[in-house]
């Protein structure tokens, strides 16, 4: 229907009849899509990531305090929530102000989030998916199998989950990459390899660029710089196929790229409650 439309207006122009000839609003502006950072989770000290987070020893002495950062992506009047941080009464690192508060003081209800996306099923991203029980969860169909096992394998915990496994909520699996919003701004990337069913954000802003988040793909730059494969990783080859696939993709939109547990990359974005644009 959009596309008679267009060939109409381009037929009437031709014939002297522009101004008789409008588009619909959507082809004319489009929606305005902002992203913005929230806080899901505490730091906790600084932890030595040569044995976890590299199966080949890369990173000698090397120390870092992860932090724990969640998204709020605005598109004209939909939103949508990435990763859902550490749990309330998480040991330790429990975030100090929920994601539901945080929204509040952005005038938004949880009610109001069409979709949460995770990027994979670990503690650290899907604490409070639970909050937005109303909203379409999308998740990578490899992890949403996990989530649904007999028998759950280790770091899979399905009861944050049980409003979508229980068919209460609507749940969209992601089998590979997977257009958010239907034009091509919010791309969810199928990234496998951290979990069978990882997934990467893009997000391309009019005024900032395009952005890329990495969920767990890489945990802090030199993980990302080293193809680092931490030893807990579903499967290593994966891993190293989709931080190529990544890079590449990164490369070829001159995206911004925003490691999600780097604390350096937090000034890549605007503090909050500012969002980027």
């Amino acid at each position: 229907m959009q596309r008679s439309l267009i060939l109409l207006a381009i037929g009437a122009c031709a014939s002297g009849a522009c101004a008789l000839v409008s588009l619909p609003a959507s082809a004319q502006t489009p929606p305005e899509v902002t992203l913005t950072r929230l806080e899901c989770g505490t730091p906790g000290a600084p932890i030595d990531v040569n044995v976890r987070f590299s199966d080949t020893y890369a990173y000698n002495n090397l120390r870092m305090a992860l932090v724990y950062s969640c998204y709020l992506v605005k598109h004209g009047n939909d939103y949508m929530v990435w990763d859902a941080g550490h749990a309330m009464n998480a040991p330790n690192v429990a975030p100090k102000v929920s994601i539901v508060d945080q929204l509040a003081q952005l005038n938004i209800k949880p009610e109001q989030i069409k979709y949460v996306g995770v990027s994979h099923y670990h503690g650290d991203h899907i604490g409070q998916v639970a909050s937005f029980a109303k909203s379409t969860l999308l998740i990578g169909k490899g992890d949403w199998d996990g989530l649904n096992a007999p028998k759950p394998g280790p770091g899979v915990n399905p009861v944050p989950f049980a409003a979508w496994i229980k068919g209460e909520a609507k749940v969209e699996p992601v089998v590979l990459d997977q257009d958010v919003f239907g034009d091509g701004t919010v791309m969810m990337l199928y990234t496998p390899g951290h979990t069978p069913g990882h997934h990467s954000l893009l997000v391309k802003l009019p005024q900032t660029g395009n952005v890329m988040l990495t969920g767990d793909l890489a945990h802090f730059q030199e993980n990302l710089d080293t193809n680092g494969v931490p030893s807990f990783n579903s499967d290593r080859s994966q891993t190293l196929a989709s931080l190529d696939r990544f890079k590449k993709i990164a490369a070829s939109m001159k995206a911004k790229i925003i490691i999600q547990h780097d604390a350096r990359d937090l000034n890549k974005l605007p503090a909050f409650p500012a969002a980027a644009k």
